[in-house]
């Protein structure tokens, strides 16, 4: 079973947003190895507005599952976590107590109604996104 390098963004606004995270973190373990992860970084909600500020991480994984089977993992990870809203579907952005996106896996370009890989809006626009980013990759 082959590894690949997997560079993830997680962001809460919603609750204990801190605890959140580490509650994701603990899960994305269960099928991956965690080798980096960037300092926790307080921001400004993008695209939608709200009074709850996000606090967010970066982090390199390993895993041996595809790009579609490790969205179905996070994807079940944020619905036991509580998330409602799945802004792919819905296309509204709203608060979440969990948001897991997949930016990098390994050096694929990857297209699907689903999933885009890399994630171009995190490596180039976000800047909360770039802060994170630049201390692992």
């Amino acid at each position: 079973m082959s590894q690949h390098t997997v560079v993830l963004l997680l962001g809460s606004n919603i609750g204990d947003t801190k605890y959140n995270i580490d509650k994701a973190l603990e899960a994305l373990e269960q099928k991956c190895t965690i080798l980096r992860k960037s300092e926790y970084l307080l921001s400004e909600p993008v695209e939608f507005a709200s009074p709850n500020i996000f606090c967010n991480i970066a982090t390199i994984i390993q895993t041996h599952l595809s790009p579609v089977q490790l969205l179905d993992y996070v994807k079940r990870i944020e619905v036991a976590m509580g998330r409602i809203n799945d802004s792919t579907i819905s296309k509204v952005y709203t608060d979440r107590i969990i948001d897991i996106d997949i930016v990098k896996f390994n050096e694929l370009k990857f297209s699907s109604e689903r999933l885009t890989i890399p994630h171009t809006r995190h490596l180039n626009e976000r800047e909360f996104s770039k802060i994170l980013l630049k201390d692992i990759i």
